[in-house]
């Protein structure tokens, strides 16, 4: 597994000042935080939302190995709205643990849109045929053949 160092001044505070080693986490690390952090529809399976923040944070968190004595970084740090790491920072973080776990830009771009911003799936066919059936059940039903009756006639005797 690939790892990244990066040495931190005092240019985000003191208390991130000092060196911090990422590693590369698996694919299926990576799958099951994204899988945590995603709501999709029951039935169509679309993704309904997901929280791109929380992802990110678990991700960095993940690929986290080393860092300072004090411990300035912590989920809940990384994860803070009030209380949180200064934004530039994040920012570094994030595309350093992007660049070191293969997270593509396109990625990147469909766990923060919508779901229907770029959905690269075309809508089912059957989804159309399943709405028309309701309807032209009922204007069917009268245009049914009705069951023939000779067939079991001759098999009585």
């Amino acid at each position: 597994m690939r790892k990244e160092t990066l040495e931190i001044g005092a240019e985000y505070g003191e208390e991130y000042t000092g060196r911090y080693v990422f590693q590369e986490i698996t694919w299926a690390k990576r799958s099951r935080i994204i899988q945590k952090h995603t709501k999709y529809h029951p039935v169509s399976g679309q993704v309904v939302s997901s929280d791109f923040i929380a992802i990110q944070a678990e991700t960095i968190w993940a690929a986290l190995k080393e860092q300072p004595q004090n411990q300035p970084l912590t989920l809940e740090k990384l994860l803070g709205e009030e209380n949180g790491i200064p934004i530039a920072l994040g920012e570094l973080l994030s595309q350093t643990v992007n660049n070191l776990c293969a997270v593509t830009r396109e990625e990147t771009a469909f766990l923060s849109e919508p779901s229907d911003a770029k959905n690269p799936t075309p809508q089912s066919q059957i989804s159309a045929y399943a709405k028309n059936s309701v309807g032209s059940q009922q204007t069917s039903q009268g245009s049914q053949p009705e069951p023939s009756s000779s067939s079991s006639s001759s098999s009585t005797k």
